[in-house]
């Protein structure tokens, strides 16, 4: 039997596990938001990205990750974050959560600010060390994150797939979105070959997400 292309994370084993709990143990703090390049905080330690479209979960994600309720805000209003914002996680590492994307009603001006801030800060951060797409699992891969998938592949970082609010899918649901979701990710040179199925409610999928984080380099 062939193992199917992107395959789902595993769970970590204990002392993998208890690596990752021990680098989420540590304090979490908002530092800034960045609207140009020469805002960004010095590069003396290694960081990871979440990128995803509005309403994908990703403050809810980053919340969970460090078990700091409220330390990313969600908005209301779909697009309203238009800044990278760095967080420390302890004295080793940034989270840096990215601007949403993929709404229409976005001020074209605005959508333009935001590719060209992203576009610098992706091919320019050399401590970047892995981005995090995060897919809704209720619906896909859309044409909007193929778009970002394709910004990381020229831009030559990493990424990984995190579906989020598995929780809210049935199982056969969810091998429908995994099919359409792991064929997207074929066409990305750039798509690191794993999933990562989360639920921040739940808790499905933190540790795993976690240790994951924890042994980068």
């Amino acid at each position: 039997m062939t193992s199917l292309p992107f395959p789902l994370a595993e769970e970590p084993d204990d002392l993998t596990k208890e690596h990752g709990r021990k680098l989420f143990a540590g304090p979490s703090e908002f530092v800034k938001g960045v609207v140009a390049m020469n805002g960004l905080p010095a590069p003396d330690r290694l960081e990871v990205c979440f990128a995803g479209r509005s309403n994908v979960g990703k403050s809810s994600l980053i919340n969970a990750l460090t078990g700091t309720k409220g330390l990313a805000r969600a908005s209301n209003t779909p697009g309203r974050t238009q800044e990278i914002n760095f967080f420390t996680q302890g004295p080793e590492l940034y989270l840096v959560d990215l601007p949403g994307y993929g709404y229409a009603n976005a001020p074209l001006k605005v959508v333009e600010k935001w590719q060209k801030l992203l576009k610098q800060y992706l091919s320019g951060r050399q401590t970047l060390r892995r981005a995090f797409v995060l897919i809704d699992a209720r619906h896909g891969v859309k044409p909007v994150d193929a778009e970002i998938m394709k910004l990381l592949d020229t831009s030559a970082v990493t990424f990984q797939c995190v579906l989020t609010k598995s929780d809210k899918v049935k199982a056969k649901d969810r091998e429908k979105v995994l099919d359409q979701t792991r064929a997207a990710l074929s066409k990305h040179p750039a798509a690191f070959p794993e999933i990562v199925l989360t639920s921040s409610e739940k808790g499905d999928g933190i540790a795993t997400l976690r240790s994951i984080i924890a042994h980068l380099e």
